[in-house]
């Protein structure tokens, strides 16, 4: 899933490949992507484009005289950059769920792949009008120390879940905590409000290092390696059985119906391995 690194680094591509440009259109090729229907997609055609910004892991089209088009990639989506189109419209099937053309010809094709179909689109005249948009909670790359103690003090959830929680932190997702957590050396079971201020700070030291390390490394990966290349980073995530690059210690997973957490032993939970079952506990 794209998260708050990849989005950033794909906003700022699309606000430099929409500059000086207005929407010629907005084509809806897949019915379930569109969730709002006042104002309508044809509200955005003829509009000038004046960049594309970032809320958590929604990405912003603004009009400087119209309507926004805010957008939530999932787990599957992602924005293709396109020179020009095809002079025949493109059909209903396949993964293709919008298409957006600017007055020059080019634009976006914005995909999702997979049967389980999440990617969500709105158009609105104003973004908090989007409820995920509106619950969400201060930007991860905004954070202030103080600002994550209060937040975690009044948190009754184990890590792994308040760092993925928009409404708590905005854009970090699945990945991205459990790199933040081995960079911290703690646990994901670790209960949110029970961090010491050692702990916290190193907490908040490892949500700046992991996303500012993350986004350099995004904005100098062509946009279409983006969700490719972004495992290449990782120390943790995705890499159960394979060496902990810091301890040398086996990194371990814990699987649940429709996620998973890796971590290494050695590094964040003393050695002990957590049960893999979703109500797991450490082990004794």
């Amino acid at each position: 899933m794209p998260e708050l690194p990849e989005v950033q680094a794909l906003a700022e591509r699309m606000t430099e490949a929409c500059a000086g440009r207005a929407v010629e259109r907005l084509d809806v090729l897949s019915v379930q992507v569109l969730k709002t229907f006042d104002p309508p997609p044809q509200a955005l055609h003829g509009r000038g484009v004046t960049g594309v910004g970032r809320h958590g892991k929604f990405l912003d089209l603004a009009t400087g005289d119209g309507p926004h088009l805010v957008m939530h990639l999932a787990r599957a989506g992602w924005v293709h950059r396109r020179a020009s189109f095809p002079a025949k419209p493109p059909g209903r099937r396949g993964p293709l769920a919008l298409r957006l053309v600017l007055d020059d010809g080019s634009g976006f094709d914005v995909t999702e792949q997979g049967t389980t179909k999440r990617l969500a689109a709105y158009v609105v005249a104003d973004p908090a009008r989007v409820p995920g948009v509106a619950r969400l909670g201060p930007d991860a790359l905004a954070l202030t120390p103080e600002r994550l103690a209060a937040l975690a003090a009044g948190a009754r959830q184990r890590l792994k879940t308040f760092l993925t929680d928009q409404a708590a932190l905005a854009g970090v997702g699945n990945a991205y905590s459990d790199e933040i957590l081995h960079r911290a050396r703690l646990s994901p079971y670790a209960l949110a409000a029970s961090l010491g201020e050692e702990q916290l700070t190193a907490l908040h030291a490892a949500v700046r290092a992991v996303l500012g390390e993350a986004l350099e490394h995004a904005r100098a990966v062509p946009a279409d390696g983006l969700k490719t290349e972004k495992r290449a980073g990782l120390a943790v995530h995705g890499r159960a059985g394979e060496t902990c690059p810091v301890c040398g210690d086996t990194v371990r997973s814990v699987n649940f119906a429709d996620s998973s957490l890796q971590y290494c032993p050695t590094c964040q939970t003393g050695g002990r391995t957590l049960a893999d079952r979703r109500l797991s506990r450490l082990l004794t």
